[in-house]
């Protein structure tokens, strides 16, 4: 896979996570504090298996 691909890759899934993370209510401090660890969580997955 390209360096490129990869990138795009990680990008579509950093941006998942922001979009995720706007649409939720301010009210929602301590969901939104787990959607981030899991969404690094993941981004960390996909880096290990591209071999980032």
């Amino acid at each position: 896979m390209t360096e490129l691909a990869k990138g795009i890759a990680i990008g579509m899934v950093a941006g998942a996570a922001v979009g995720a993370l706007a649409a939720m209510p301010k009210k929602r401090g301590s969901a939104m504090g787990r959607m981030l660890k899991t969404a690094g969580h993941i981004v960390e997955n996909i880096s290990d298996a591209m071999g980032l």
